[in-house]
């Protein structure tokens, strides 16, 4: 009997399972909510994260797909989960002015103090006071 299970090595996940973990990402890219919601309930992990430390909610949230950050954060997914390099989805809603993303992501409880920079710091440097405001910000 094998150490590992069934199509994994020692050497990391099979090519099947990279397929698999591509596939997904991609869908949280496009905007794919429903197809995406039904990898989720079969048991895909809602905070999954590609080898920069982005989450499916990240990778949605900076492609503007408001319904699909929805989905994710029904089904668990942690609004502010952090990047490797610090970033949370709101503050990259920030950064690409999607509004309705904004919206979502602070309705399902994001932080806009979260992260480095934050969200309230990437509105302070495009000047965006009308989210400063929405954040509470000063």
């Amino acid at each position: 009997m094998s150490e590992h299970p069934e199509g994994a090595s020692p050497e990391g996940p099979d090519e099947d399972v990279i397929e698999l973990a591509t596939k997904i990402f991609d869908l949280a890219r496009q905007g794919e909510s429903a197809r995406l919601a039904a990898y989720l309930d079969a048991g895909v992990p809602a905070n999954l994260t590609n080898d920069r430390g982005d989450t499916l909610v990240m990778l949605a949230a900076y492609h503007g797909h408001a319904g699909t950050v929805t989905a994710l954060l029904a089904r668990g997914a942690e609004a502010d989960r952090a990047n490797d390099r610090g970033q949370t989805p709101l503050a990259g809603a920030v950064f690409k002015g999607e509004e309705a993303v904004i919206r979502a992501l602070l309705a399902g409880g994001a932080d806009p103090n979260a992260g480095t920079p934050s969200a309230v710091d990437t509105a302070r440097m495009f000047n965006k006071a009308d989210l400063l405001e929405l954040f509470g910000a000063k």
